[in-house]
């Protein structure tokens, strides 16, 4: 239950970030927002962090480099949402990202790859991946 919130509270943050990039962007600039996103966050980020203490700094000499760059996404994610906000809209621009979102964990989880487990595909989930597919070019029209 705890995971679901999280889910659903990380959903409602991602879309209203999209949106409010977005506008921003209209002001700014897209790559001047997407570098003023992560100077805040990295900044709460870090603030946060120094109140809680819950890593092992020491640990990082254990990650694995790939893992370590995994805040590149980020910038990616940021410039490509607001893009597409602003091209296409908030509802169809989102719909399409928990698409491809689902889409790749899905795979991601399939396949067993970056360290997750290895989960065999069912049909009723290629049915429902091909239906969230199916409802977004719906959406579309």
């Amino acid at each position: 239950m705890k995971g679901a919130l999280f889910s659903l509270l990380g959903g409602l943050c991602i879309t209203m970030q999209g949106i409010f990039n977005a506008r921003m962007s209209d002001s700014i600039g897209g790559w001047h927002t997407t570098s003023m996103v992560h100077l805040v966050a990295f900044t709460i980020s870090i603030l946060v962090y120094f109140y809680v203490r819950d890593g092992k700094g020491k640990s990082f000499k254990r990650v694995p480099f790939l893992y370590l760059i995994g805040g590149t996404f980020g910038v990616v994610v940021v410039f490509a949402e607001l893009t597409a906000i602003k091209m296409i809209g908030p509802a169809s621009a989102i719909a399409i990202l928990l698409v491809a979102q689902i889409g790749t964990a899905f795979v991601i989880e399939s396949k067993g790859w970056f360290g997750e487990n290895k989960v065999p595909v069912t049909k009723r989930q290629g049915i429902g991946i091909a239906m969230m597919l199916v409802g977004v070019i719906l959406f579309q029209l």
